[in-house]
Parts: C-alpha cells; sequence; structure tokens
C-alpha cells in the first residue's frame, strides 16, 4: 500500500507522552514525599512510628484495592476522564491534610480519598493510553513517563521538607494540592486522548496510507495470550510470576518511601540531609528507567527485570550493613538506577503478552499486590521500629525477598509469549465509535 509523503508537525503522542509525566511528576511526588512529614507530626501530636505507619500502610492498601476498579473504568471510559477526576480529587484531599488534628481524620482522608483519588493518575492509566499511541518505541515511552515519578519525588521532596522548615508542614500540604489542581489537572484535561485515530494520527506517527481516511482504528497484533474476558489471563503463568515479584516490589518501595528518610535521621543525617539523600535516589530512577527503556526495545524485558530486582538486593544489603553515611549515600545511589524501572518494565511487559484489550484491569490488579505489599511493608516497618528501636529488622526481611522477585523475573517464557516476538505491526482496521476522545 503507497505510503503518503512525510508527515507535517509534531507527532500528537508526544504532546500525551508530556502531559502524562507531568501528572505522574505531581501525583507521585506529592503522595510518595509523605516520609518527610513523619518526623514533624510525631513532634507535634506525640503519634509513635507504628501509629503513623498504619495510616500511611491503609492508604497504600486502599490505593491497591481500587487499582482493578479504576482499570476497570479506564477501559471503559478511557483515560482523560479517568485521569481528570482523579487529579481533582487529589488536589483538593491533599490540601485537606492541612486541617489534620488527629490520627483519624489523616486516615479518613489520605488513606481513603487521597489513595483513592491517587490510583486515576498513576502508572496504570498514564501506561495504558501511552501504550495505544506507541507501539514499536513502547518500553522508551512507557519509562520515561515512569521518570515522570521518579522526577516529582526527587523534587518535591527536598522541597516540601524546606517549605515545612520555612512554613510548616500545614502550609506545605495546601502548596501540593494547589499544584495538582493549577497545573497537573489542566494539562491532563487539555492534552490527554484516549486514542490517535480520534484525532486523524496514527501508532508511533506513522505516515497513513494516500488511500486510508483520517478516524480509522488500528488493530494491533494480537498477543499470544490475549482473551476475550480479563479473567481468563489468570490461567497462564506470565501474569502470575509478574503479579508475584510485583508484590515484593511493592514491599521494598514502600518501606523505603515511608521510613528512609527517618532512618537516616536516625543516623545522624539531619532532615535537610535525608531528603536530599531521597532527592538524589529518586533523581537517579530518572536515568535509570529511561536507560533501562532503550535497552528493553532493543532486548528482552524480563533479563532486565531480574537484574534490577537483583540490584536492588545489593543496595539493600549495603543500607544496612555499611556504616554511617555510607550505607545511605550508597544505597540512595545503587537502588537510585533501579527503583521504578520494575513499574515500566511490568507494565510493557503485561502489553506484550496480553495485548490492550484489558491492560488497564490487568495493570490494576498487577498494582493491587504491589499496593498490598507496601501496605504491609510500612506497617511491618513501624511496627518492628517500636519493638527493636532500628529498622534493621524490617529492612532485612524485604531485601531479602528481592532474591525471589527476581527469580520470578526471570522465570517468564517471553520469547514464547510476548508479541515482541511474533511478526507484525498495528494495521488500520475499520472507523470506530469505541474509545473517547
Amino acid at each position: 500500500m503507497e505510503r503518503s509523503t512525510a508527515r507535517k508537525g509534531i507527532f500528537y503522542g508526544w504532546f500525551v507522552l508530556a502531559a502524562g509525566f507531568f501528572v505522574l511528576f505531581m501525583a507521585t511526588g506529592a503522595r510518595n514525599g509523605f516520609g518527610v512529614f513523619i518526623v514533624p507530626l510525631t513532634e507535634e501530636f506525640g503519634w509513635s512510628r507504628g501509629a503513623l505507619s498504619f495510616a500511611i500502610a491503609v492508604g497504600w492498601g486502599v490505593n491497591g484495592l481500587s487499582q482493578p476498579f479504576i482499570g476497570r473504568l479506564y477501559d471503559r471510559f478511557g483515560g482523560r476522564a479517568v485521569i481528570s477526576i482523579s487529579l481533582l480529587i487529589l488536589g483538593v484531599s491533599t490540601i485537606l491534610l492541612n486541617r489534620t488534628t488527629n490520627l483519624w481524620f489523616l486516615i479518613a482522608v489520605y488513606g481513603l480519598i487521597m489513595s483513592t483519588a491517587s490510583s486515576g493518575a498513576s502508572l496504570v492509566t498514564i501506561h495504558a493510553v501511552l501504550a495505544k499511541w506507541f507501539y514499536r518505541r513502547r518500553g522508551l515511552v512507557i519509562s520515561i513517563s515512569t521518570a515522570g515519578g521518579s522526577a516529582g519525588s526527587m523534587i518535591l521532596a527536598p522541597f516540601t521538607t524546606y517549605m515545612i522548615l520555612w512554613a510548616g508542614w500545614r502550609v506545605s500540604w495546601v502548596v501540593l494540592g494547589g499544584f495538582i489542581l493549577v497545573l497537573a489537572l489542566p494539562l491532563a484535561f487539555f492534552f490527554i486522548r484516549d486514542n490517535p485515530s480520534k484525532i486523524g494520527e496514527t501508532p508511533d506517527g506513522d505516515d497513513r496510507p494516500r488511500d486510508q481516511a483520517p478516524g480509522v482504528t488500528y488493530d494491533y497484533p494480537e498477543a499470544p495470550l490475549e482473551r476475550e474476558k480479563w479473567q481468563e489471563s489468570f490461567s497462564t503463568p506470565p501474569i502470575w510470576q509478574m503479579t508475584a515479584a510485583y508484590f515484593i516490589c511493592g514491599v521494598t518501595t514502600a518501606i523505603i518511601s515511608a521510613h528512609y528518610v527517618p532512618f537516616a535521621i536516625d543516623r545522624g543525617a539531619s532532615p535537610e540531609m535525608a531528603a536530599f539523600a531521597f532527592g538524589l535516589m529518586t533523581g537517579l530512577n530518572v536515568v535509570g528507567v529511561i536507560t533501562v527503556g532503550i535497552l528493553s526495545d532493543i532486548f528482552g524485558r524480563k533479563y532486565l527485570l531480574g537484574i534490577i530486582y537483583a540490584t536492588r538486593g545489593l543496595a539493600y544489603a549495603m543500607l544496612i550493613l555499611a556504616p554511617g553515611m555510607i550505607g545511605i549515600w550508597g544505597f540512595a545511589v545503587i537502588a537510585g538506577f533501579s527503583w521504578v524501572a520494575t513499574a515500566s518494565l511490568t507494565s510493557t511487559l503485561t502489553a506484550d503478552i496480553y495485548g490492550l484489550r484489558n491492560l488497564g484491569t490487568l495493570g490494576g490488579v498487577s498494582t493491587l499486590s504491589h499496593q498490598v505489599g507496601g501496605a504491609l511493608s510500612v506497617l511491618m516497618g513501624g511496627v518492628l521500629y517500636d519493638v527493636f528501636g532500628s529498622y534493621d529488622v524490617p529492612f532485612s526481611i524485604a531485601g531479602s525477598l528481592l532474591v525471589f522477585a527476581s527469580i520470578f523475573a526471570f522465570s517468564i517464557q517471553e520469547k514464547q509469549y510476548s508479541s515482541r516476538y511474533q511478526t507484525g505491526l498495528p494495521r488500520p482496521a475499520s472507523a470506530s465509535a469505541g474509545d473517547g476522545d
């Protein structure tokens, strides 16, 4: 079929990517920075680390439980609507945290409302949208969007720390919520589109054939394990292998998000230094996740996933065994290159193996396991700290589990099940009134 001349202008998918990047920058960065509030809250209200950890764990658990439902809403109504409404609720609930006076209010706002809204402005929805816009460069693009969350944590954690020291923790929540409402929400509403065909674009920005009219949908090569009903996917091994590894991923990331800054302060770091170390770790995520995205489009995804889990295990060993600040900074550097790359690789593998039909729901179920693991680890970290007066025991438990995560990743039969190893590119189908704008 004869191709048209080279396209004019910038492929709109890059605008979708930019909007998704910034949505994750604000939504993930604001929520993952909760660790910098732990010490101020304990000092003002006298709450124990275990009590605060319970509130954070409720948030992680609720976020996980809501992910499959948000995924189904995405599959039905599209990403633009779900992401925009979620950002509106997330921004308002973040501002409401400045009214915290007791632990139950914190649990209700952060643990229930804010955490549910975060599910709709998360990797699950952003990755699912981008998977429709990109096919050949899917690994790279999804990794770039994931880096948005890391960049947000890198910048917002130190920023929030200085804001707390300068104006107090209540003002800091108002500022973060305002950023979400004023910056992230408009970008999502005006720039995110669910399907390239709806605005006359093609996947990856390829030239449209001369004899093809705009508004034609595209059929992607059917993935070997693509199923009509999402429940049928769980009769196959890869989803269980990825979900089990992702559960451990949640265990090993959530406990750090909540307890790394207090751990560093206990080791002798100032609050500013602890926040900066956390920011360095998340900043290095940007480099690591984009590099992994490039490599994953060239090489297999599962090998990179297994290596990343193993690398994170080495970082945990350094955190626990190395003395003083060496462990703090060593962990930040080693873990930084590998921290969130697991999310982009898991999403991309899911799209490659199970296709796009139920990607929102399957991503939601995998993220449920991740968040449940995170909730358990956050609670474990706080409770065991109160018992032993140290984070060594909970960090050791979390780090040791990464051996199993690496094994699960390496055992995935990627060449057998991934559409990357099948022939074919997205091809024109019939005109559709399906996905929303």
